[in-house]
């Protein structure tokens, strides 16, 4: 393959885009701004010319000066991604934003593995094959970005995947990550299959890897707590802080360094989690008083995150004070709470009515219309 390629693709609301790519992209950008393109969003370019016999002297011209530089031009059999993704956008429920991205430079490409949460097709293809270009659709009500490419050797279909939620991090190689799925060329047919397949089971490994960072954290915090609850308690009845003799202090402090950073885990995923939790149609329906308590706890706490943020001055014994009753409450119904919300499943989606096919008439029902 030449070190850089120029691919060329039709929008209908642009016309004819090109995209530059490979380890020495910028000749292939040179060349297009020579010929007349113009560089537009995401870095792909586009012809300013309305007139047909223009654009044909242009595209002539361009490969022209790509041959002469070694530029391999390739024409695209798709239609522009870009449209694609947009397309499907208008299909699925709520305000999807779309974005083509082009990963000129191969190593661009490897910038995204460690972000794609996916355990299916898509993962591998990143991995394996030159992607030069693709496009994200978010929602920016419930932050997830799906990521549309162009399924390799396979002209009519799509893969669809999607990057990791911003609270995880990274995503690579998790065990939660949904698999990615296979869609056609056809955007309502694609976004019924990511409606009705892809998004339940995207909210579904969410919901889990959200029990599964609250887990953690709370196992983290209570192996260090046997040692914590052994220290003088930090106030005096009635919620009066008092001051702390030195070996409580250092200890109470190592304590809360730890704790307090785990539980911040707590605070990101455990309110999504408890927003699901359905008590009375469980199995556990006495478990919806021990709910409350939780939900009580979890405000306190994200008040206090949020004055902490704000910079809100506060003592360590006034921290402490305000930090301890909720955690001890999590610690102690951890287990109901885990039970619930391993017992629960995500809110569905709304959905929408997805365009209807024309209805084709008989030809004996069109004699009589």
């Amino acid at each position: 393959m030449a070190d850089a390629q120029i691919t060329l693709a039709y929008s209908r609301n642009v016309g004819v885009v090109a995209m530059a790519t490979g380890e020495q992209y910028k000749s292939a950008e040179d060349v297009l701004s020579h010929a007349g393109f113009r560089r537009g969003q995401a870095g792909a370019y586009r012809l300013a010319h309305a007139d047909e016999a223009a654009v044909r002297a242009t595209l002539a011209h361009l490969a022209e000066r790509a041959e002469a530089r070694g530029i391999q031009v390739t024409a695209s059999s798709r239609r522009f991604i870009g449209d694609i993704a947009q397309d499907i956008a208008r299909c699925l429920p709520g305000q999807w934003d779309t974005q083509v991205e082009i990963y000129s430079h191969p190593v661009w490409q490897e910038d995204l593995v460690p972000y794609l949460w996916d355990c299916g097709e898509l993962a591998r293809v990143v991995q394996t094959d030159r992607i030069p270009y693709a496009a994200t659709l978010t929602d920016p009500i419930s932050g997830t970005t799906l990521l549309l490419v162009e399924r390799p050797g396979h002209q009519l279909s799509y893969l669809v995947g999607a990057f990791v939620p911003e609270p995880f991090g990274e995503g690579f190689a998790d065990p939660h990550a949904p698999r990615s799925i296979t869609v056609p060329p056809f955007p309502g047919r694609a976004a019924q299959v990511i409606i009705q397949r892809y998004l339940p089971a995207y909210d579904r490994a969410v919901h889990e890897r959200r029990i599964a960072h609250v887990a953690e954290a709370l196992d983290l915090i209570q192996s260090e707590w046997g040692s914590w609850n052994e220290l003088p308690a930090a106030t005096q009845p009635g919620g009066a802080v008092r001051v702390e003799p030195p070996v409580f202090t250092t200890a109470a402090g190592e304590f809360l360094e730890n704790a307090w950073r785990e539980f911040l885990t707590v605070l990101d995923h455990a309110p999504a989690l408890l927003d699901q939790c359905r008590p009375a149609t469980s199995a556990w329906p006495q478990d919806a008083e021990v709910l409350d308590q939780l939900a009580v706890a979890l405000l306190t706490t994200l008040k206090l995150r949020e004055d902490l943020n704000s910079g809100v001055p506060l003592s360590p014994a006034e921290h402490r004070a305000q930090t301890r009753p909720a955690i001890e409450t999590w610690l102690a119904y951890s287990q109901q709470f885990l039970r619930q919300a391993r017992a629960a499943s995500p809110r569905p989606r709304p959905t929408v009515a997805l365009p209807k096919r024309p209805h084709r008439l008989t030809p004996g029902q069109a004699r009589h219309r």
